[in-house]
């Protein structure tokens, strides 16, 4: 009965067309054009590093794309057991007929090709998106991002954070920041203006997020303004030489005042909590940085309780801090339980946080799942994969054990992986 249910239900979950609340879609740029857009995604080639393959065999400068295919193929070998191969052949049997479950050195050409054919066609990022009832997709922007040159109703512009909150002591950051606002920031004072420029920016253009990734050792709370103003010049005056101390209470203060920019233009604010950058120093590109058990969300405690109007969706890099997320989303109304993130976003970890959060949390504070895609490929393997796991839970969890009926089920795997998006965000129907 278990599988015969979990399969209807998915059946029905697979008709929903959905809205992806995070990717780092490039919308100029949005879908592939060889295979190798695709398997260079930062799993594959960090998989494949990690199983034996030198860097330098991956990341050699102007290596032809083709080329780049055939040496990842030829290691794929020990990655085959892996969800992200899965998500590939996925993929390609049902985008470019791939007929087989592997890729071989015998296969992977004659892949290679067909898939190259139907990439040229003009069509390719509309027959992707419609494939994979992908309605609208979520961007990551900077900060100083024109947001020109598409459609911000399809490609939903959102806020990203980091460089103002971490890197604002870089010379760089500081001149892109007036290049952005046409205000020369030196102290408190001009950078709020700035910021409030940037929000009346990104708002005109259809924004319906702010987001951040943020250390494990980062503890937002409260930085006065005296305070800030000081440490603000500080650090522009001294760049990476400043005092670490400024350096703190500088980011803390922008943090703190982005948080107010989103109450005032209500807006979500996105936190992805507790990533260590450089971890693994030659690693691969995107493939060194990793998680800390460390972290608490005991650390955002002055956040949550200070903008009680500001709705926080969260996602934690590991499941280790799944159970806290669950607590907090619990507890807290403006916390929100947001995806399943990079370390955690293999069916074992998901199938356990998502159980968990479906058990314990009002169902209008979930939200299901998100991509984090580089290119339009990957919506559709990574959400079928969520979608199965979702209509497994709702099966053993909801209709057997707890005697719901399948379109209850149904009702409520809407809820999260749609409606929660629509009511959160403010997109959609």
């Amino acid at each position: 009965m278990s599988i015969e249910l979990r399969k209807q239900l998915f059946e029905q979950l697979d008709q929903i067309a959905l809205v992806d609340p995070h990717s780092h879609i490039n919308p100029l740029s949005a879908a592939s054009t060889t295979l190798a857009d695709i398997l260079g995604y930062h799993y594959y080639t960090e998989l494949s590093h990690s199983a034996g393959m030198p860097k330098d065999q991956i990341e050699e400068p102007g290596l032809d794309p083709k080329e780049k295919v055939r040496r990842l193929v030829e290691n794929f070998g020990p990655i085959e057991n892996t969800i992200q191969y899965s998500w590939f052949i996925e993929f390609a049997q049902k985008m470019f007929g791939f007929a087989d479950d592997r890729l071989t050195t015998d296969n992977w050409e004659a892949l290679y090709d067909a898939a190259a054919d139907k990439m040229a066609g003009d069509d390719w990022e509309e027959t992707v998106l419609r494939e994979s009832k992908l309605e609208g997709v979520f961007l990551t922007n900077d900060f100083d991002d024109a947001l020109e040159g598409f459609d911000t109703s399809r490609y939903i512009p959102c806020l990203r954070t980091d460089d103002l909150v971490f890197h604002l002591s870089k010379l760089t950051v500081a001149e892109r920041l007036e290049n952005a606002t046409g205000i020369s920031v030196n102290g408190r004072a001009t950078l709020e203006s700035a910021l409030d420029k940037l929000f009346d920016h990104f708002v005109s253009k259809n924004a319906k997020a702010c987001a951040i990734s943020l250390p494990p050792d980062f503890a937002p709370h409260f930085v006065s303004e005296s305070r800030a103003d000081k440490a603000i010049q500080n650090i522009l005056g001294k760049g990476l030489e400043a005092n670490p101390n400024d350096r703190h209470a500088a980011a803390n203060f922008v943090f703190w005042s982005l948080a107010e920019r989103c109450r005032q233009h209500k807006l979500p604010f996105d936190l992805m909590i507790g990533v260590n950058r450089g971890v693994y120093e030659t690693g691969v590109y995107q493939g060194q940085d990793l998680y800390d058990s460390r972290v608490s969300l005991i650390q955002y405690r002055q956040l949550f309780n200070a903008f009680s109007d500001v709705t926080f969706p969260v996602s934690v890099l590991a499941s280790v801090t799944n159970q806290e997320l669950v607590s907090y989303s619990w507890i807290f109304p403006n916390v929100v339980a947001n995806g399943h993130w990079w370390y955690s976003n293999t069916p074992a970890y998901i199938e356990q946080d998502l159980a968990a959060r479906l058990e314990a949390i009002p169902q209008t504070k979930v939200i299901g799942y998100y991509s984090d895609m580089y290119k339009l490929e990957f919506g559709m393997p990574k959400f079928a994969m969520f979608k199965r796991i979702l209509a497994k839970v709702l099966a053993e969890r909801f209709v057997i054990d707890r005697g719901w009926s399948e379109q209850r089920a149904v009702e409520l795997g809407h809820t999260v992986l749609r409606g929660n998006v629509e009511t959160i965000f403010g997109v959609g129907d």
